[in-house]
């Protein structure tokens, strides 16, 4: 068992586009008790875009004590937002395998006949291929199918078009606090542009790189502990 953090630290953890908070058991269980987890949980249904989101995520910052704040995938424009607004208390944001802009920009377009697509989520097969691996859990395949398939059509096309329209530049240019950003080499849905386009309007920002799918939290989950443990005793704020 890791040494404890000499006051325990609240992890704000925002999830990615099915707004459960289920999929981070296994990294939760990885982190084994050293953080307060503070897990957001996004509606199920609604047509609700960022901003409604980040006033529902604004909920789970401890009204006291230390946080770091750890945006996941979808939720990452939503960790940015809330860092660039955060006190002292915020001691980092982490990225992991997410954006801070539209990470598709060829797909922008689309934004506009999204209401009247009849979107719903992909075969398992492709979710498979986009964010897990082929030689992935069974489990978490399933859990996966399961929680994006509770999500609305509404609350899907909401969330699609949010994506493709958000660009947090301006704000992740105005963090102070220390920013780390996980990327997954295998990473077939968020290209390492992505990560790039961090870096380059938060010059503080530091990139690690690992090696798993866009699920990187729950198929790296020990690694991923590692990493966040690592970087929340480096974490000091930026001159």
């Amino acid at each position: 068992m890791s040494a404890p953090l000499q006051d325990k630290i609240t992890l704000v953890l925002l999830p990615g586009m099915d707004g459960s908070g289920e999929l981070f058991e296994a990294f939760a269980t990885a982190l084994d008790g050293e953080f307060d987890l503070s897990a957001v949980r996004y509606p199920l249904d609604g047509a609700l875009g960022y901003a409604e989101l980040e006033s529902i995520a604004r909920e789970a910052i401890p009204a006291t004590g230390r946080y770091v704040i750890l945006g996941e995938s979808f939720s990452g424009p939503i960790g940015v937002s809330l860092a660039e607004s955060a006190g002292s208390q915020c001691m980092g944001l982490e990225l992991c395998a997410s954006f801070a802009r539209n990470p598709l920009p060829f797909l922008a377009p689309l934004r506009a006949i999204i209401p009247v697509l009849p979107v719903s989520f992909a075969p398992s097969r492709l979710l498979r291929y986009l964010l897990l691996e082929r030689d992935s859990a069974k489990a978490l395949e399933v859990a996966l199918g399961a929680s994006l398939r509770r999500l609305s059509t509404g609350a899907l096309r909401a969330r699609l078009s949010a994506v493709l329209s958000i660009d947090m530049g301006a704000k992740l240019a105005r963090i102070t606090q220390p920013i780390r950003y996980l990327r997954a080499r295998k990473d077939r849905l968020v290209p390492a542009s992505a990560s790039r386009w961090v870096a380059a309007h938060a010059p503080h920002a530091v990139i690690v790189s690992v090696d798993a799918p866009h699920f990187l939290l729950q198929t790296q989950p020990r690694e991923a502990a590692r990493i966040v443990r690592d970087f929340v005793r480096k974490c000091e704020p930026v001159a």
